[in-house]
């Protein structure tokens, strides 16, 4: 990749030259790269200078009809046909080709969502390496033979379902497309995947780095509006299985629409997580802990742990290092060493701004950030100072709602009770931190929060292996180990009558 060091923009425009130079960002379909059927395209911004980066196939109904049809052919045909070990050593093969491109995949995802380069870098290893633990999980997967007496043999098959939809959020492309995609395809079903309209250009070359190595309509990718496209997989008769990752208003609307034909679905919807630090914690590293989860990726994270719940005789020792670590964050060009680039689109920006002037309203006190950085050269771009809040009310809406930005607050408790019931007290239940040095409590919070994920002395814990979903509106199903295996695949019980032996 091409080194940059002039302005912000020269260096955003000769990288948008660079990463879309030769590339046609269509729909991918039966192994092909094609316009949409209308001929209509959209252009995903740049976030840090507000500028089209790539003209990308408008996927509607029509089009997700055909990769349907792709998925169906290729799932009746070869695809279908192979064992687990085969589609592993297949989908091996294209995450060969991937890592290969792995600097290229980089670039466009940070272009696109506006996140710093090396922590897009580190999104599409992972995805990656999501890919390759699912191909061997799968491979390893056994049946079962429950004893149901001498006169019958019973075992249970595990099947998959088919065509399968992925619907992917814009905060981590690849990523998520690992997560979801890597599970489907290693569990034998073929994928139609609907990236988000604001960052689908990682996705569609990802895919395209699939040809000629899956099956053709194995893989098919239908970039597009979620109202559009996204509804026509949600709400497709052809579609066995529906996987989700958004808001819960989204969430609820594709609920709504798989229903009709009784489509199961995966959701991983929001989360307001709580970060508990108990008196005896190791303060200083809890500190410095809670501002990398809660301003990561912006704070564009579902499991961003936002709501900092500090024991009140460390509040001063705990703000005293964490404000140091916020406001040695440093706000600017992805493409250079910055920890913090722009926020992923202009809307996004105007909400995470109205979230910030509702909290002084509601009475919190500004303790760092609260607006945006002084700096003329970001000015172009969709660009927030890290803000955080005191004084917060547990009721107050910025303490209850998902703001999905750099946006956190710090509020205290006196006791372990009250530390639980401020954790639980939310409408979701995705993730938790606990700090605190005591083993018991360590155990007892993490069976008490009501959360699919604890993460004690340490924020960000998934790996290739640890289910990941959430509780009541974070969402249904697992994903990310061998149960997102099974969110995939249908059981079926198979029981044969035995004869007595004779001779």
């Amino acid at each position: 990749m091409t080194g940059y060091d002039d302005s912000l923009r020269a260096n955003h425009e000769s990288a948008i030259e660079e990463a879309t130079e030769g590339v046609e960002f269509g729909a991918v379909v039966a192994g092909e790269t094609t316009a949409a059927a209308d001929g209509e395209t959209f252009a995903p911004e740049d976030p840090a200078i507000g500028e089209p980066i790539a003209d990308v196939a408008r996927g509607r109904e029509a089009d997700v009809d055909a990769a349907v049809s792709a998925a169906e052919e290729a799932y009746d045909g070869e695809w279908g046909e192979m064992t687990a070990m085969e589609r592993g050593d297949l989908v091996r093969e294209w995450t060969t080709v991937l890592r290969d491109h792995l600097d290229e995949l980089a670039l466009l995802e940070t272009l696109e969502v506006g996140k710093p380069l090396y922590a897009a870098r580190a999104d599409v290893e992972t995805g990656i390496d999501f890919f390759e633990y699912y191909a061997a999980a799968a491979a390893g997967e056994e049946g079962s033979v429950p004893d149901v007496g001498d006169d019958s043999h019973a075992y249970v098959r595990r099947e998959p379902y088919g065509v399968t939809g992925q619907i992917l959020p814009w905060n981590y492309p690849v990523l998520l497309m690992g997560w979801k995609v890597g599970a489907a395809l290693a569990a034998g079903n073929t994928s139609v995947t609907k990236p988000a309209e604001q960052a689908p250009l990682a996705v569609i070359r990802a895919a395209q780095l699939a040809e000629d190595i899956l099956p053709d309509g194995v893989l098919n990718v239908v970039p597009g509006f979620g109202d559009e496209a996204g509804a026509a997989v949600s709400g497709h008769d052809g579609i066995r299985k529906v996987s989700f990752t958004g808001s819960v208003p989204v969430g609820s609307e594709v609920m709504r629409a798989a229903a009709d034909d009784v489509t199961p679905v995966t959701l991983e919807l929001g989360g307001k997580n709580p970060f508990v630090v108990f008196p005896d914690a190791d303060v200083e590293s809890a500190a410095e802990t809670a501002a990398v989860a809660g301003l990561y990726n912006n704070g564009q994270s579902c499991d961003s742990g936002t709501r900092l719940l500090v024991h009140e005789d460390v509040e001063e020792e705990f703000l005293d290092h964490y404000l140091d670590a916020v406001e040695s964050r440093t706000v600017g060009d992805p493409l250079q060493d910055a920890n913090q680039g722009p926020l992923c689109y202009a809307a996004h920006r105007e909400k995470v701004e109205e979230y910030v002037e509702l909290g002084k309203e509601e009475g919190a006190t500004v303790l760092a950030g609260g607006g945006r950085p002084d700096d003329a050269e970001l000015d172009e771009g969709y660009y927030v100072e890290p803000t955080v809040f005191g004084d917060v009310n547990p009721e107050m809406r910025i303490a209850q709602e998902e703001v999905f930005g750099p946006v956190q607050f710090v509020t205290t408790f006196s006791t372990y009770e009250e530390a639980i019931d401020i954790a639980n007290d939310v409408s979701y239940g995705l993730t938790a931190g606990v700090f605190t040095t005591d083993a018991s409590r360590a155990h007892r919070a993490a069976a008490d929060v009501e959360a699919g994920s604890i993460w004690v002395n340490q924020y960000f814990g998934t790996v290739p292996g640890t289910p990941f979903g959430g509780f009541k509106q974070s969402g249904i199903g697992r994903e990310c180990g061998k149960e997102a295996l099974a969110e995939y695949t249908q059981s079926k019980s198979v029981h044969l009558a035995l004869d007595d032996p004779s001779l």
